[in-house]
C-alpha cells in the first residue's frame, strides 16, 4: 500500500454567480496491489470508507498489473507483492 497526501488550493465557482470559495483541500492517493479475486472486495471497502456524499469523495481506478519484480530479491508477481 502506498499513500500520497497532497494539499491543493481549489477555487469553486457556482454556475451562475461569479462567487469563488477559496480553500485548501487535502487530497489523498491510495495505491493498492491485490490479487484479481480480491479487487472488488477491496474496492468496496475503500468506497465504503471514503464515502461522504460530497464532491471530492474520489474515484477508484482498477487496472491490471502485467508483472511485478522485486529488485532486491528478483522475486516476481505474487511472490514480489
Amino acid at each position: 500500500i502506498t499513500v500520497w497526501l497532497e494539499f491543493r488550493r481549489v477555487l469553486f465557482r457556482s454556475d451562475k454567480i461569479e462567487e469563488y470559495d477559496d480553500e485548501f483541500l487535502v487530497k489523498m492517493k491510495l495505491e493498492v496491489i491485490v490479487e484479481d479475486e480480491d479487487a472488488e472486495k477491496v474496492a468496496e471497502a475503500i468506497k465504503k470508507a471514503a464515502y461522504s456524499g460530497k464532491i471530492g469523495d474520489g474515484k477508484i481506478f482498477i487496472y491490471n498489473i502485467d508483472q511485478v519484480i522485486r529488485i532486491r530479491t528478483g522475486e516476481k508477481d505474487s511472490d514480489a507483492v
